[in-house]
């Protein structure tokens, strides 16, 4: 099972993204575990975290969290802004996935 973390302003923006993400991996069959916080909550997740994707407004939040998540061997990426306002969860999950895998 891959643990998949999204992190924005306030873990709200990203809900639909998450629910959309789910849909996919059932579509896929993708053993997964994805889940919403705010920024404040992100780093203290990173320990149960194979991925952390920040939302496209937080992209100034990288190297904070980038730093936070090199303790845990967690790989940041910002979500594609144009993924990200699709609200495409396939395409999204994938690239999760994808650096789960690194």
């Amino acid at each position: 099972m891959k643990n998949i973390l999204l992190a924005c302003s306030s873990g709200m923006s990203t809900s639909l993204l998450v629910s959309k993400m789910e849909s996919a991996a059932d579509s896929l069959g993708a053993d997964v575990k994805i889940w919403a916080v705010g920024q404040d909550k992100a780093i203290a997740d990173l320990p149960t975290a194979d991925v952390l994707l920040i939302g496209p407004q937080m992209r100034f939040m990288q190297k904070k969290f980038s730093k936070a998540a090199g303790e845990y061997d967690v790989p940041v990426e910002v979500i594609d802004s144009v993924a990200y306002g699709r609200v495409d969860g396939e395409a999204v999950l994938k690239r999760a996935l994808e650096l789960a895998e690194k």
